[in-house]
């Protein structure tokens, strides 16, 4: 009751980014078990901490290789720490609540609500549920497709169902890692296994509200009965797969005469798509990133930098940040007052939210830009890319982690746990519960541009 009551003076949002630092300790401290480690390998403190964060953020990025350096044992601990991450804390919190017959109350709905980033209680443990038995059941079917098929690459049936089970809760978690040693890129030329992941990939981070109104409508009684998908379903799908498709216009058109060169049409298509997907947050890739060409490396850090969308696995300023951003800019434009979109309007609150968000991220990739100009003698492309793959929790790099400094792999740490929180939660750990305005101050106008 005393650590009950403890919590009690702290908001949802400090007590949300306490549960995910207590997360990232205890999985250091699993990771770092001398059976969770190869036989003769040593891992420092930082660099165990470093792949702690990584994968409790489900980013991926790696300061050692993930398949000379851990065990099967410590596979499995990644792949535990990956689904926490992934799915949330509080999700899988309070799913073990619900086993044990814990009472769902108001504090941990609050909780729920803020880890889930929602903006109403009701129906959250309901939500919880949808969430969880989604996710474990994209999990479970890529697992049995993968695991037999790889059954084609590898000798025996347990390594190539490990590698099956791995694959697929990275591929859904959106985390990036792999226990093959080279991501996806001996599968270059083995479409069904790019489809598959990034059938995945697309689940995982499209957002988990999406994937309750497609089961809904999918599986509603009355067919005949209209269904009416949300705004955010619409806003958030709609600018998931625009980002998807501009990706891979981009890569395609940048690259033509430079990495797909001599390509034939099918590989020129797929490696330019499943590289477009594999930013909005997965990691995973098909090819050396070191071999595209810098406009297009350029693309790739600003679709990092937008990431996944709201209430996902995944990172970023998210997909409907970047909609209102684009939205208010266009109807600003036009001399409108309000933001309209599917015939819808959208609030204020929300309208300021996202230009936060963007100005805050974007002082925050800056920042942990100039810093690691300071510390790494690397280029300023490489750099810019390794600061967008952490903040957006994607994973991507150009080869450089590994040879990182102490103080630049605090500074990725730190960016890597600010992407999966968001950029909401860690700026109102700050912040106390909101108080109302007893009064109302004069309001005038300032020369704005």
């Amino acid at each position: 009751m005393k650590v009950k009551a403890f919590f009690y003076k702290f908001t949802p949002y400090q007590v949300i980014v306490a549960y995910y630092f207590i997360a990232v300790i205890v999985s250091t401290l699993l990771l770092h078990l001398p059976f969770a480690l190869q036989e003769g390998v040593q891992l420092s403190f930082i660099d165990t901490l470093f792949i702690a964060v990584s994968a409790i953020s489900v980013t991926g990025l790696s300061v050692v290789d993930i398949t000379e350096t851990f065990s099967v044992i410590g596979y499995l601990i990644l792949i535990f720490i990956l689904q926490f991450g992934g799915i949330g804390i509080m999700t899988l919190g309070t799913f073990i609540w619900l086993v044990l017959r814990k009472r769902i109350g108001l504090q941990e709905r609050r909780l729920i609500m803020t880890d889930q980033n929602q903006i109403s209680l009701s129906g959250l443990v309901v939500l919880v549920k949808q969430v969880l038995f989604l996710i474990l059941l994209i999990e479970a079917v890529g697992f049995l497709i993968l695991g037999i098929y790889l059954l084609k690459y590898y000798p025996s049936l347990p390594e190539a169902l490990l590698q099956g089970l791995f694959m697929s809760v990275s591929a859904t978690t959106n985390a990036g890692f792999d226990i093959v040693g080279a991501s996806l890129v001996p599968f270059a030329n083995d479409y069904f296994i790019q489809f598959i992941n990034m059938m995945l990939i697309i689940l995982g981070a499209i957002g988990f509200p999406v994937l309750i109104e497609v089961k809904s409508f999918l599986f509603r009684k009355d067919n005949h009965h209209f269904f009416r998908f949300s705004l955010f379903t619409k806003l958030t799908t709609s600018t998931y797969f625009a980002l998807i498709l501009f990706g891979l216009i981009m890569i395609f058109l940048l690259e033509y005469s430079h990495f797909l060169a001599g390509k034939s049409w099918h590989e020129k298509i797929f490696y330019s798509l499943f590289q477009s997907v594999t930013t909005r947050n997965a990691g995973l890739a098909t090819m050396d990133m070191a071999d595209f060409s810098v406009p297009t490396l350029l693309i790739l850090s600003v679709l990092m930098f937008i990431g996944a969308s709201p209430s996902s696995v995944g990172g970023g300023i998210r997909t409907t940040t970047f909609a209102v951003i684009c939205l208010s800019i266009y109807h600003f434009a036009r001399g409108n007052r309000h933001v309209r979109v599917f015939k819808r309007e959208i609030h204020e609150t929300d309208i300021m939210k996202a230009f936060v968000v963007i100005i805050v991220a974007g002082i925050l990739c800056f920042t942990a830009t100039v810093l690691l100009c300071v510390f790494e003698p690397f280029s300023l492309i490489a750099i810019i890319f390794e600061v967008c793959s952490a903040f957006g929790t994607t994973g991507l790099s150009l080869g450089i982690t590994a040879d990182l400094t102490f103080p630049s792999k605090v500074v990725m740490i730190l960016l890597m746990f600010i992407g999966r929180i968001g950029i909401i939660s860690f700026l109102l750990i700050f912040g106390r519960e909101k108080i109302k305005d007893h009064y109302k101050l004069l309001k005038e106008r300032v020369i704005i541009g």
